[in-house]
């Protein structure tokens, strides 16, 4: 083998290792190249996403359909040249046309390997000894398992990507549209009736959990941005831990104790909590500007105050005594939503809609 060969075999495996631990072994952040080229596809449209001013939303939301496309075109660029640089030295000899003189440019050797990759395996050019024709078997076999494995591979990360987006839509909906927690449990506890509450929140925790391990098995998922804030992980994420939270430090024990203490409340908290965490994990996040530790205080105990008052109207049996747990939990589960919010473009204004002011 020359030099060329040996780059080409090394360059082949190293395309087929990424694919297979980015379809396959499908974990967040394992593949070789698909995280790396992932961000810098995800950097490049949101630095110009920032020069087309209020359709900033609509450019972003282009991402993710883009940097599919474009790691498929990677993937397949690579597997091409890697194939090229193996079957260029023997164009003219062990691999030639049915009739007329051989090209041996690089341009013929890259023709060449993309038939030999492709399923349709058309062209002039075909193998003459055994090794080229096992050559040729192997890059057909590649070609079709590759093919398959990405169409598969799309049907998974768009069936999870609906998944997810039933998921924040019905959150979105049970919040009558505001996105206000306290709203979402006012609805669940109608008249302060518990009974469907538990089922319910176990629903959502199931649903949650999914959604979390999806994010882990498909990575791409996260460069899915929608114009739509309610559409955002951040978004439903902090709905969901307000709203756990909330059964914590709100409601009146005596009377919810089974609510607050069930394994849907501790499921869909810690479901919530692992989502967030893995995201601020595997993926690139932005730094927590948040406010100082006075307004922040004074912002979350304007929204506990208003969270009280939003259930108490709607007959649901309150505790005031909860105000510093509730301000404690903010502290600790807040900084992941401000992390990932504004790497997708969202302001904090839009993932708590009940910031006062």
């Amino acid at each position: 083998m020359t030099l060329g060969q040996i780059i080409g075999a090394a360059l082949m495996l190293l395309f087929l290792a990424d694919i297979f631990l980015t379809v396959l072994y499908a974990r967040a952040g394992a593949g070789l190249l698909a995280p790396y080229w992932s961000r810098a596809v995800w950097a490049l449209l949101y630095g110009a996403a920032k020069l087309f001013g209020g359709r900033r939303g609509t450019v972003l939301s282009l991402a993710g359909p883009t940097i599919v496309v474009s790691l498929i075109g990677l993937w397949a660029l690579g597997l091409t040249i890697g194939a090229a640089l193996i079957i260029g030295p023997e164009l003219g000899a062990a691999i030639r046309p049915s009739s007329g003189d051989a090209s041996t440019d690089f341009v013929t050797a890259l023709m060449v390997a993309g038939n030999s990759l492709s399923i349709v395996g058309s062209g002039d050019y075909s193998p003459h000894t055994a090794g080229t024709r096992v050559l040729f078997l192997i890059n057909s076999l590649i070609g079709a398992s590759v093919l398959s494995l990405v169409l598969s591979y799309l049907v998974q990360v768009y069936t999870a990507l609906r998944e997810r987006n039933a998921l924040a839509l019905s959150i979105h909906l049970m919040t009558d549209g505001t996105g206000d927690a306290a709203r979402m449990l006012a609805r669940l506890l109608p008249e302060g009736d518990s009974s469907h509450a538990v089922s319910e929140l176990g629903n959502l925790a199931r649903s949650l959990a999914a959604t979390k391990e999806a994010h882990h098995f498909y990575p791409l998922l996260f460069y899915f941005r929608f114009e739509e804030p309610y559409y955002a992980v951040s978004r439903f994420s902090f709905v969901v831990l307000d709203l756990t939270t909330l059964l914590e430090t709100a409601l009146d024990r005596q009377r919810y104790g089974t609510l607050i203490s069930s394994a849907s409340a501790t499921s869909l908290r810690q479901g919530a909590l692992l989502l967030l965490q893995t995201l601020d994990r595997d993926f690139p996040s932005a730094s927590d500007h948040g406010d100082d530790a006075a307004a922040e205080a004074r912002r979350h105990t304007q929204s506990y105050v208003a969270a009280i008052d939003t259930l108490a109207r709607s007959g649901v049996a309150v505790q005031t005594a909860g105000m510093e747990r509730y301000l404690a939990a903010r502290r600790e589960w807040e900084p992941l939503t401000r992390h990932i919010a504004p790497t997708l473009g969202y302001t904090m204004n839009e993932i708590d809609e009940r910031q006062p002011g």
